[in-house]
């Protein structure tokens, strides 16, 4: 993770500051360097601007955020162009619905805000590679990210100073808060110190982004990773601490930031708006749908994949999600023998059953002891679940699946079959129901499917689901996938469901889990009005950046 960031106009941002206005072309912006400043339209100019990420925000929402950034007394919207996000294969692109880039330049125009554009292509932002395209990886031998294996640090300062001696002062990331990762608690920045180092920032006369003023939500399987020591898959909530919640509320940190930027330049008048309203519901008990080996030929309609060896998800393209490897004992196994695989080489969490029933979990950087019996020909199924490839680093070569063959006692296990899971696509088109009558296993454990429908019952508003005793997966609503949960690792514990996904009141909505471990003895679900964002007891960890830790210098690699 970058430290916060200092700089003279580092040369590798491409800094667009312009309105999206007819007359643009009559428009300047210059760094005069002789007086360490910027001229925006020939006029002394300092930007006080806020990161927002359009891909993790629904795009209706849109100028929402940015109406809220804008009367909070900002005058310019930061954000990333995440390369994966637009490219999902080689020569295949998509700008379209919530990926439309140009109508998140008009929404920032129409917020009368000017933009700062960081187009990558690596972008870190705890985002899935870092924004990298996971296809990059099916050459196997590729090395991210890196093209002298000397030490680029010292020598590119020098680089920086040779040619830019001087400049306007500017700190492109002046952290609001700080990410979560699962297993740990949610981290904050305490208000006072936030403002603080803003208003020490601005009295230097110094431009400041403040990375978040509003997170977002890591929908789907966007969500980046971080390895310290071990894997640190980063959470479905972006909330991060930051001005503007997850659910696009103005917080106390946003009102005190506001104070200090009104000492230096006008802020909009009126009040910002209030929080919106937010919906209860529940609980609400979900059925049974069936496990998921029962839909393996929806699931993997082309049919699975075989090799001797077990092969990575890019070798199979198969980017995001989940993979179910297969193989068949070929001796029995009377007595319990360790099943583990060398080499580190689950990645990220393989979910093991002998002939249907679910039997534990390996973990990557986790040592688990798993103990396994089964007769010759028993049907051996380990699924894997791809948590988020990391998304910092020199070398991001983060592949997926089962990177080694897994050994049962002393067997190396060969012949294995590949099934690429198109789990999103069975959620849309709904579950087969010639199926659903004979799939129900009789120990509903291991990765299993659960749904149910629902009324909303007034206008209602932004709601919270929350998944009490369940343990880890992946939720859907009206087909949109909401993102994980892993209520027993934590600290997230509910997950953040804007209003524009659910059907206005008079028609049914659907929520879909697939519970990958151990359902609760009564299979409910709540929706609240508040999100949990903290519900662990693991060691908090609180991001106290001092006003000091301001001046570091920018680190190359980005966010």
């Amino acid at each position: 993770m970058a430290p916060q960031k200092l700089l003279c106009l580092p040369s590798l941002l491409l800094l667009l500051l312009t309105r999206l206005l007819p007359q643009a072309d009559t428009r300047s912006f210059v760094v005069d360097r002789d007086h360490d400043r910027f001229l925006l339209d020939g006029a002394p100019f300092r930007y006080v601007s806020g990161s927002l990420h359009y891909f993790r925000v629904p795009r209706v929402l849109w100028a929402d955020r940015l109406f809220k950034m804008r009367m909070s007394g900002l005058n310019a919207v930061q954000f990333y162009v995440p390369w994966n996000y637009h490219e999902p294969e080689p020569g295949v692109y998509n700008f379209n619905a919530s990926r439309d880039l140009f109508a998140f330049l008009k929404e920032a125009t129409l917020a009368n805000l000017l933009v700062i554009l960081r187009p990558g292509p690596y972008i870190c932002a705890e985002w899935e590679m870092g924004g990298l395209p996971a296809w990059l990886l099916r050459k196997p031998k590729i090395r991210l990210r890196t093209s002298d294996p000397a030490d680029n640090m010292t020598k590119i300062f020098a680089l920086l100073r040779k040619y830019e001696p001087r400049g306007p002062l500017v700190n492109s990331e002046y952290y609001t808060g700080w990410l979560d990762y699962w297993g740990q608690n949610h981290s904050t920045r305490s208000v006072p110190a936030v403002t603080k180092g803003l208003e020490n920032m601005l009295k230097l006369g110094a431009s400041v982004n403040m990375y978040m003023f509003h997170g977002g939500t890591n929908f789907g399987y966007w969500n980046g990773a971080d390895e310290k020591g071990r894997f640190l898959p980063i959470t479905t909530s972006y909330d991060y601490d930051a001005p503007i919640s997850e659910a696009g509320d103005p917080t106390p940190k946003l009102f005190a930031i506001r104070n200090v930027i009104s000492k230096f330049q006008e802020v909009p008048l009126g009040p910002l708006p209030p929080p919106s309203p937010k919906m209860m519901l529940g609980p609400l008990s979900l059925h049974l749908d069936g496990h998921l080996l029962a839909f393996l030929d929806f699931l993997c309609p082309q049919g699975p994949i075989h090799s001797i060896l077990p092969m990575t998800f890019e070798a199979v393209n198969q980017d995001h999600g989940y993979m179910l490897y297969r193989t068949y004992l070929i001796h029995t196994v009377s007595e319990p023998a360790q099943f583990w695989v060398p080499n580190n080489g689950v990645h990220d969490r393989a979910y093991v059953m002998v002939d249907g029933v679910f039997q534990g979990v390996l973990e990557r950087n986790m040592k688990h002891n798993l103990f396994l019996t089964g007769k010759k020909g028993a049907k051996l199924d380990v699924l894997l679940e791809n948590m988020g490839r990391l998304s910092f680093g020199s070398n991001s070569s983060d592949f997926k699946g089962l990177l080694e063959p897994p050994i049962l006692g002393q067997t190396v296990l060969t012949q294995w079959l590949m099934f690429p899971l198109k789990v999103d696509n069975l959620v849309k088109w709904r579950f087969p129901n010639q199926l659903l009558k004979s799939s129900h296993p009789q120990t509903p454990s291991g990765p299993t499917f659960y749904s149910t429908t629902f009324p909303i019952l007034d206008s209602g508003g932004d709601t919270f689901l929350f998944l009490p005793g369940w343990t880890k997966g992946q939720v859907w609503i009206n087909g949109f996938n909401l993102g994980r949960y892993w209520t027993k690792r934590g600290p997230q514990q509910t997950l953040y469901v804007p209003r524009p996904l659910l059907f206005p009141r008079g028609a049914l909505n659907k929520i879909t889990l697939l519970e990958l471990e151990n359902v609760p003895l009564r299979p409910q679900i709540q929706f609240l009005d508040r999100p949990i964002l903290n519900g662990t007891v693991h060691k908090t960890h609180i991001c106290s950046l001092s006003a000091e830790s301001a001046s570091e210098p920018m680190e190359l690699s980005g966010h």
